[in-house]
């Protein structure tokens, strides 16, 4: 079947099959968080971004294999709820942007900075540090060879927008530069955009909206 990206909390996982990896996403919890199992197609070793909640869901979702790792996009609690759980069931070793890491209460054994590479069997994720919704969020980008770029965004890059800036003229200024330079500036628009809730998008149906994002401040 056709990937579409929507899914809904208590529905079906959508899986995205790429040549070398394939990408489960599912939906969670009280706030709609999407939750995104990346598994290596020539090892079968995964990696989980976001155990935003219900354990039991995503521990069935990543089943007997496990998970090497878990990376949490950012320390806003509803996208760590079942990351206790998670790693005491899996012993999956935690990432997260090093700025952020002390915002989750479950230690994170690698912090992670701008450009840092992280490994699922042999898969490379590129860690890119958006400043704004959060002090450490990251983002992580796959550079399919076989194909187009995807890209993890949390909740920094939506459809329609950069992620929440609480009104605040400094973050936002801050948020939209880095995703301007670190994400639109460097990847094509056929760019798979993967959010932390609703649906999926592309850089190219969001990159003509851009003036009007810096327009209306938000």
């Amino acid at each position: 079947m056709t990937y579409s990206g929507e899914v809904t909390v208590g529905g079906p996982a959508d899986v995205h099959e790429l040549t070398d990896l394939m990408i489960t996403k599912i939906a969670v919890g009280p706030m709609n968080n999407n939750a995104y199992l990346l598994r290596c197609r020539a090892t079968d070793e995964q990696l989980l971004i976001d155990a935003a909640s219900d354990a039991e869901t995503l521990l069935g979702t990543i089943g007997e294999d496990g998970i090497a790792s878990v990376v949490t996009t950012h320390q806003h609690g509803d996208h760590w709820q079942a990351l206790a759980a998670v790693v005491a069931a899996t012993r999956a070793r935690t990432h997260a942007g090093r700025e952020d890491a002390d915002g989750i209460p479950v230690p994170t054994d690698v912090l992670v900075d701008d450009g840092d590479t992280i490994r699922v069997g042999q898969v490379e994720l590129t860690a890119r540090h958006l400043v704004g919704h959060t002090p450490g969020s990251i983002a992580l980008v796959y550079d399919d060879p076989h194909g187009h770029p995807h890209v993890f965004t949390g909740d920094c890059l939506f459809p329609g927008g950069v992620g929440n800036t609480r009104k605040d003229p400094e973050a936002f200024a801050s948020l939209i530069h880095d995703v301007e330079t670190k994400i639109f500036d460097t990847l094509p628009d056929e760019t798979w955009v993967y959010p932390g809730h609703g649906n999926d998008t592309t850089l190219g149906a969001e990159r003509p909206h851009l003036p009007e994002w810096h327009a209306r401040g938000w």
